[in-house]
């Protein structure tokens, strides 16, 4: 803490300075880079001389549209190697993406009712509720009925026996 700190004013001073150092900069980047394209174009565009007769003109205009031609088809033929490249380069990115092939994440374990399923695939449209149970089919229970004389109640058998007692008794 043996550090002062600096007052505000003190700041904002510091900063409207570096800003108008940083202005000048740029101020003298922009001249020298008029500068250097005056230079470019005395060295490499050199004026033609206008005097002279109409035909010595007519050959200069002629010579300044052949270079013309000459420059816009090295532009042509250089856009049309760039859209070139581009387009390769775009080849090469889709390439790319399919050999290392899609990465699925893992998917997760979700316990989900149908009804929350249907819910969300089909959005609030989905109205009927799914019971899978009651979907189901009932399945009755066969009984087997097993016939009455070969099984029957004993109470009965001795009943009946005596009734035929009593037939034979009474004849």
């Amino acid at each position: 803490m043996s550090e002062k700190k600096m007052t505000s004013s003190r700041r904002h001073h510091l900063k409207s300075v570096m800003l108008q150092i940083a202005a000048n900069w740029i101020q003298q980047e922009k001249k020298d880079i008029a500068a250097a394209k005056q230079a470019y174009m005395a060295e490499h565009c050199v004026r033609p001389s206008l005097s002279g007769d109409h035909a010595t003109l007519m050959d200069t205009c002629k010579k300044l549209h052949a270079l013309i031609d000459k420059v816009d088809e090295e532009r042509y033929d250089l856009e049309a190697k760039v859209n070139k490249t581009d387009k390769e380069i775009d080849d090469l990115k889709i390439k790319v993406v399919d050999l290392a092939g899609v990465k699925k994440p893992a998917l997760k374990k979700v316990r989900m009712s149908a009804d929350a399923m249907l819910k969300a695939l089909l959005g609030s449209k989905h109205t009927v509720n799914l019971d899978l149970r009651a979907n189901l089919k009932q399945v009755k229970k066969e009984t087997k009925e097993e016939p009455a004389e070969a099984v029957g109640d004993w109470r009965k058998n001795i009943e009946e026996k005596t009734d035929r007692k009593k037939m034979f008794e009474s004849s």
